[in-house]
């Protein structure tokens, strides 16, 4: 059943029809491109988002609805604490490569929250994006009084505000997602800066588009070439799971990394959040298939057929990793591994494909079988799981770049994120 449901949700055929049908019943019922846009007031990437719907709205002809949106759904968030962390110091990082300003050093306090909330829950939509980007400059820059002048003219009781959030929780629930920053448009969604250029696309073959530019709304403004030579190592961890679509469609860019840029590749497997008691609800697990399919179309390296290690399978592969890794093949046997659960559809479980895969990396199966469902890898993956935590990251992929010795390490969760790796890379090389 999970193999099945994972499949339809990652399957490329079924979103094609679902956007048929879409694009049907729009034109059937006569309705303009409509696009919903989530914002949470204390939500770093909404900062961020919020300063191109502007210029998406110049470039398409769409009717774009504000949605004022409160607290996370609670079942769909993992490790709070550190997820807060982890959105404030990304869009600190990233925020300068789109040209914006944010100037967070921490979240707001509540009654500030509560007075941005109060005076976006009494704007009316054909000004709400205005006044929610100076609601946004002043809120994280902590301005109580700004933020007052602007309660003077939008003011909304507490009463109101909480009909308004939860209102617009119930229309993001509804859509079956569940943070703020993100579009929703025809049974689709499209989370922040990251994933603009997919709406654009859609947007843009549906006859939407009212210019003749070519150039995205959120260019990232990038500065690490493709290619970087150097006689200076740097050391890049990779932290991977055997379960994750994000993880598959990573290994190939991780790959590539490691023949254009100067890195000692260092791989440390990770339990599945799965395997590591972290429930996933349903319509999560559908967005994180449904979104990683798109990016693996986006960088060649599809998900096709899935068949997912969780438990047994997953366990038995990961028990020959050690001594696999102690080979200098602990990438490669990896690797391999994803692709047979998310491309070839495979069963990594079974004896006869370990035998085979092993063989196939030039290791003696006879020599590697002896470590076959020993629990060595446990305390291995434990040390890599603690590691990884101690850079405020708990999902994967995520990778530290250090220097060669070890030192001064720098974590990013996310494939998102892999084009920041280069520009660390780049920048530490140059430096020296």
């Amino acid at each position: 059943m999970r193999n099945k449901a994972m499949n339809s949700f990652s399957s490329y055929e079924n979103l094609k029809a679902l956007r048929e049908k879409s694009e049907s019943n729009r034109l059937k019922d006569n309705r303009n491109h409509e696009v919903l846009y989530f914002h949470k007031t204390d939500d770093p990437y909404s900062h961020l988002t919020i300063q191109f719907i502007d210029k998406l709205k110049e470039e398409y002809s769409i009717d774009l609805v504000p949605v004022l949106v409160g607290g996370e759904n609670p079942e769909a968030l993992h490790e709070p604490d550190l997820y807060e962390k982890h959105c404030l110091e990304d869009v600190k990082r990233i925020s300068p490569y789109y040209g914006i300003e944010f100037n967070g050093v921490s979240y707001p306090e509540t009654p500030l929250v509560n007075k941005a909330n109060s005076i976006l829950a009494s704007t009316e939509p054909n000004n709400f994006i205005e006044i929610a980007k100076k609601v946004s400059l002043h809120l994280w820059a902590n301005d109580e009084e700004e933020l007052s002048k602007l309660q003077r003219q939008f003011n909304a009781p507490m009463n109101k505000v909480k009909e308004v959030l939860s209102k617009g929780n119930k229309i993001r629930n509804d859509c079956n997602y569940y943070f703020g920053s993100a579009f929703y448009y025809e049974k689709e969604l499209y989370w922040g800066v990251d994933r603009l250029n997919y709406l654009e696309e859609r947007l843009t073959e549906l006859g939407a588009k009212k210019t003749s530019s070519n150039e995205s709304i959120a260019p990232l403004s990038i500065k690490a070439p493709e290619k970087l030579n150097s006689d200076k190592l740097l050391n890049l961890t990779y932290y991977p799971s055997l379960n994750s679509p994000y993880t598959f469609i990573s290994a190939k860019r991780v790959k590539q990394l490691k023949k254009d840029y100067p890195i000692n590749l260092i791989t440390r497997p990770v339990l599945p959040m799965l395997m590591r008691m972290m429930a996933i609800p349903a319509y999560k697990a559908k967005y994180f298939l449904s979104d990683a399919a798109r990016e693996g179309r986006k960088y060649d390296h599809e998900i096709k057929e899935i068949f997912s290690p969780i438990g047994k399978p997953a366990r038995k592969a990961y028990s020959l990793f050690p001594e696999i890794d102690k080979h200098s093949k602990g990438f490669e046997y990896i690797d391999a591994l994803l692709k047979a659960s998310f491309q070839d559809g495979v069963n990594i479980g079974e004896d006869s494909f370990l035998e085979n895969l092993v063989t196939e990396i030039g290791l003696s199966w006879n020599e590697i079988k002896t470590h076959l469902n020993t629990t060595n890898w446990k305390k291995v993956l434990d040390d890599n799981v603690k590691d990884m935590y101690q850079g405020n990251c708990w999902g994967v992929p995520s990778f530290k770049i250090t220097n060669a010795d070890g030192s001064d390490p720098y974590y990013i969760w996310g494939q998102d994120r892999m084009w920041l790796l280069k520009e660390e890379i780049f920048k530490r090389i140059e430096n020296t």
